[in-house]
């Protein structure tokens, strides 16, 4: 009964793998069709590596299989593929040996691990052989190409997302950017402090957009790179252009404080005028020469400055010497009345006039007064006062010695007279008392013709920076100077 049933069930095999062959002859017969005498076969096409499948491991026939069940199942699987011209199969003793052709080695070394895999096979001989593509073939371009498309097609709704991402991300920038320049606005008073906030904001929005695109297309590592290169870029940059960088922050420290306003007069650097404009790389004055001149801005900002019109009352101070033979008091009182009568210094600080050393022939007094630096010119003032001191010290008979050319000999020099007849007893002959010069009357005016007035020079130095080149406007971080004061 056993050996009844293996035989049946053996039997059933061979009928259903019979079967099976012949299908598949059919099936390669009619997708090939008839081939001509002296014609050469027609090669098919080869399949690409990810359309070739992996041979089986091993193709059972029946379990004792005969070589031309062999053959019959090789060249079915063969005829089958499509892969191959002419396929021929050839079993002898468990050889077997493959002829045709094809188009590449990977679809040679497939037939022979196929013939290797299937039972009973001792050997295999296999004799495909590869042909040469034409110059003309463009199968591999042409599947290239579909492979690119594929790929297109693969990437297309990510690259769709990307650009609807960076679009949202740039307008988003440019929307922080607007909001952002209102909202300073009213909080921020220079112009370059705010737009570095309100384009800060906006470029660190578009950068979010830009991280998550990244993110989105799985580009993950790439996306940490960008965002940590521009932290490594800003600062190469920084080192590359330190002057240039550090002139930058200094502007921006500069306008944000605003120690001084345009047209104020300072000193810094050794150098005294009215600020005309700062930029983001320098400070521009003209001096008092009508000179513009330009100071870099981190010289200007770690420099000793002095803003003369900050305060606009100004102290100046200058130095008289009498003679040891006048009385100081009186001298004090002509000089302070002096002060007191002129228009331009103010009594509020009220003037000085001290006793300031004891030099070699005369007593050296220091006279210290305060005038309004916006109004007047110090330089002017300052002479008129001396002139006037001088004036009235004359008027009044108080001597001022010069130091260098008159010795006073407080009692007196002695004289000899000689005779032809007789020698004369010396005598002392008393000290000369001063006397006042005459002066000559309408002279005793504030202002002279030769000082030009009292009034401050500003604006005459103003129209010359603007003859001598014009400045734009545009680029001044700097409100006017009672704007600037009114901000402190």
């Amino acid at each position: 009964m056993r050996q009844s049933a293996l035989s049946f069930r053996l039997s059933l095999q061979g009928l259903l793998l019979s079967s099976l062959a012949a299908g598949a002859l059919a099936g390669s017969a009619q997708a090939q069709g008839p081939v001509a005498k002296g014609v050469a076969p027609k090669i098919p096409a080869a399949p690409t590596k990810e359309e070739l499948p992996p041979a089986p491991a091993k193709v059972d026939v029946i379990p004792v299989a005969r070589d031309q069940e062999i053959r019959k199942r090789l060249q079915s699987v063969l005829d089958a593929t499509g892969w191959f011209a002419d396929p021929h199969v050839r079993v002898e003793e468990g050889v077997v040996f493959l002829n045709g052709q094809t188009q590449s080695d990977e679809l040679k070394k497939w037939a022979t691990d196929l013939a290797r895999n299937t039972q009973d096979v001792a050997a295999v001989a296999n004799r495909i052989e590869v042909s040469e593509p034409s110059p003309w073939d463009f199968t591999e371009t042409l599947t290239g190409l579909s492979g690119l498309w594929r790929d297109f097609l693969r990437i297309l709704p990510f690259l769709i997302t990307g650009l609807i991402i960076l679009v949202l991300s740039a307008v988003a920038g440019w929307g922080a950017t607007r909001g952002a320049h209102a909202f300073f606005r009213r909080r921020i008073r220079a112009r370059l402090l705010r737009g570095v906030f309100a384009y800060g904001i906006g470029f660190f929005v578009f950068l979010a957009g830009i991280y998550i695109i990244l993110r989105v297309s799985g580009l993950t590592q790439l996306a940490l790179t960008v965002v940590g290169g521009t932290g490594l870029i800003g600062l190469a940059v920084g080192i590359a252009f330190r002057d240039i960088t550090e002139n930058f922050l200094a502007s921006l420290f500069l306008s944000m404080q605003q120690p001084f306003g345009t047209g104020d007069l300072i000193e810094v650097a050794g150098v005294t005028g009215f600020v005309q404009q700062l930029n983001i790389r320098t400070t521009i004055l003209i001096s008092l020469d009508g000179n513009l001149v330009q100071i870099p801005n981190a010289l200007v900002y770690k420099s000793t400055l002095r803003n003369f019109t900050a305060n606009p009352n100004r102290r100046e101070s200058f130095t008289v010497g009498i003679g040891y033979d006048d009385p100081i008091d009186e001298a004090q009182e002509v000089a302070r009345r002096v002060l007191a009568d002129h228009p331009a210094v103010l009594n509020d600080p009220e003037p000085w006039v001290l006793a300031d050393s004891l030099g070699a022939s005369t007593v050296n007094l220091r006279i210290y007064f305060w005038l309004n630096g916006k109004e007047h010119s110090w330089l002017k003032v300052r002479s008129s006062v001396i002139r006037l001191v001088k004036r009235a010290f004359q008027e009044h008979g108080i001597s001022m010695p010069d130091e260098a050319r008159e010795v006073v000999f407080p009692r007196g020099l002695p004289v000899t007279l000689l005779d032809q007849k007789r020698e004369t007893t010396p005598s002392i002959a008393p000290p000369s008392l001063p006397r006042p010069n005459p002066l000559p009357p309408g002279r005793d005016t504030v202002s002279t013709k030769a000082e030009a007035g009292l009034s401050s020079e500003a604006a005459a130095l103003e129209d010359q920076a603007r003859q001598a080149k014009p400045l734009d406007a545009e680029e001044n971080l700097l409100g006017t100077g009672d704007a600037a004061r009114r901000t402190r």
